[in-house]
């Protein structure tokens, strides 16, 4: 995928979390369905996954060489990082179950600025996209925590279905049949 896919792929993922965000009652921000995060949660999540990246997205290039090494495969595609996220998720229940419960629970005091948090990181994400050279997007490798060494074009990818993902969860954790 082209790194102007890329970005527009992100600011699409990105647009339908927040306008799903915007038709949904405060209330729900700091409830959650018994034993999943709460909605405050969720985004804070993706603040954290977003502004990880962007650290890392801000070191020289060489750094990342020196610290992470380089890929000796071809870069996996949208469809094949997804699939792979999905079967790791599945793999690693407990692991993901544990990492999940450690997770600070912001409050609703909090929501504005953490929605504008995510919006300036997921922004800074796309500009970031457009800038680092494809040589650089298929060579350099950063570690993910469930996925071990990605190129930085899939990092990214995945983060875009990262995105999608938790706005899938938080739809369904709050539709009608399951919440109320």
């Amino acid at each position: 995928m082209k790194k102007e896919a890329i970005a527009e792929l992100l600011e699409e993922k990105h647009q339908q979390l927040f306008s799903w965000l915007t038709n949904q009652s405060d209330d729900i921000w700091e409830l959650g369905p018994d034993g999943k995060w709460t909605t405050g949660q969720q985004i804070q999540h993706l603040v954290n996954s977003l502004q990880m990246l962007n650290n890392a997205l801000s070191y020289p290039r060489f750094f990342l060489k020196y610290k992470f090494g380089t890929c000796n495969r071809e870069t996996r595609n949208y469809e094949t990082i997804v699939k792979k996220y999905q079967e790791k998720l599945i793999e690693n229940k407990d692991k993901v179950s544990e990492f999940n419960q450690k997770l600070y629970k912001p409050t609703i005091k909090e929501k504005a600025r953490l929605l504008t948090k995510l919006q300036i990181q997921s922004k800074k994400l796309q500009y970031k996209t457009l800038k680092v050279s494809d040589i650089n997007l298929d060579t350099l490798v950063i570690p993910h925590p469930l996925m071990g060494k990605m190129t930085i074009r899939e990092i990214i990818m995945w983060t875009a279905h990262h995105t999608e993902h938790h706005t899938k969860i938080l739809k369904n954790n709050y539709s009608e049949e399951t919440f109320c």
